[in-house]
């Protein structure tokens, strides 16, 4: 029979280890050392074990678990430890052999049972160390989540979040200690949140409600959603390069000549794998970047400052690349001497000497060749009639 590993993640809930199943309560009154958050700790009944306070920050209690092994330990996580928890972190810490965990309900498990909502159609969410605006291009009316949130003092924060982007009216769930005696849920708006004395641990339903501006599931959001300077992909034009892109999960794309930043933020709301490098040469450009990403939940994306070829170096390899700015003979022949064979590349120009320059590159490489030709119609007199935008040339290739 195989030995117990020296290292047992225990999930625990907020009623202690009255909860618990035989096996990890075993691990508890086996353990020779405890490890875990003074407020875990504080659950516990008297052991013969010795208890260590896991330290903030969270990494620093790595190295302090690592100098135990040998000796028998039990570090304590809240509910499921790989549902938005420690236990991925400390796993990979740690060979397979030498660790296993014990799960308790998540607190998403508990919610879900309290409000009678089914979990695999709510979106879960941990927000206790990451911005909201992660749910951003999710919200929208009827969009339900649970999401954990940092402290009581965050509820508020979050409630003037969904306020200010136009969702005041969304229902606000508000479950504290969730599982143990000091459980208690009140519900409330966002507007209106002015509840007090929130306890911690806390997390949050949300139905959305409200008439704020919803981002499409599509390619192609509304301009209006990029702050910019008039250096932006338009949306039309964006959703056939986003289409010529490709994009797959988990996939790295640079965007050289970044503008507004709108190609790359819509490639990473693709998938919350994808992954994104802009490279803009104007610095107050690159800045607006950086806040549209942020605004718009993909705070993720790497903005590189510079002008390329030479603002690539030192950027991980990519799955496709696009150019919308600052095209040249010297670009095109770094990228295509440097890039692995399948990267995927897609040039859109607007001037007769780019156009040319792709022409020349599409009769080499081969590749696909597409004009783009667009017009709206405008007030003209008391009439309407086109105007046409400047077309577009766009070269779609494989390296």
């Amino acid at each position: 029979m195989a030995e117990t590993p020296w290292l047992t993640i225990v999930g625990l809930g907020e009623d202690g280890p009255d909860g618990l199943p035989p096996a990890s309560r075993a691990a508890l009154e086996e353990a020779e050392i405890v490890m875990g958050p003074a407020r875990h700790l504080a659950l516990l009944p008297d052991l013969a074990a010795d208890k260590i306070d896991w330290p903030v920050p969270f990494a620093d209690g790595l190295p302090l678990l690592q100098g135990l092994r040998g000796r028998r330990v039990a570090v304590l996580a809240s509910g499921d430890p790989f549902w938005f928890g420690a236990g991925s972190v400390i796993a990979r810490s740690f060979a397979a052999h030498e660790w296993r965990a014990l799960p308790g309900p998540s607190v998403f498990s508990l919610a879900a049972a309290r409000l009678g909502w089914p979990l695999e159609a709510t979106h879960c969410a941990g927000l206790h160390a990451a911005p909201f605006a992660r749910l951003r291009p999710l919200l929208a009316p009827g969009f339900t989540a649970l999401v954990t949130l940092r402290d009581g003092a965050a509820v508020a924060d979050f409630a003037a979040f969904l306020t200010g982007a136009g969702f005041g009216d969304s229902r606000l769930h508000v479950l504290e200690a969730l599982g143990g005696p000091r459980e208690r849920i009140r519900a409330t708006t966002a507007r209106a949140m002015d509840l007090e004395g929130i306890a911690h641990p806390v997390a949050v339903a949300l139905e959305t409600a409200g008439d704020g501006p919803a981002i499409p599931a599509a390619s192609g959001w509304p301009d209006s959603h990029f702050d910019n300077d008039g250096q932006i992909t338009k949306r039309p034009v964006r959703a056939l390069t986003l289409s010529a892109l490709a994009p797959l999960p988990g996939e790295h794309l640079w965007d050289i000549g970044g503008g507004s930043g709108s190609i790359s933020i819509e490639w990473l709301a693709r998938h919350p794998r994808m992954q994104a490098s802009v490279i803009e040469a104007e610095p107050v450009r690159a800045e607006r970047i950086a806040a549209n990403a942020a605004a718009l939940g993909v705070e993720r994306l790497r903005v590189v400052t510079g002008r390329a070829p030479e603002a690539l170096e030192g950027l991980a390899a990519p799955d496709a690349v696009f150019v919308g700015g600052g095209l040249s003979q010297e670009l095109l022949q770094t990228l295509w001497d440097r890039l692995a064979p399948g990267t995927r590349i897609v040039a859109n120009a607007v001037t007769l000497e780019s156009e040319s320059l792709l022409a020349l590159w599409h009769a080499a490489h081969g590749g696909e060749l597409l004009r783009i030709e667009l017009a709206e119609a405008r007030p003209l007199g008391r009439r309407r009639g086109w105007r046409a935008a400047f077309p577009v040339v766009q070269w779609t290739v494989r390296r």
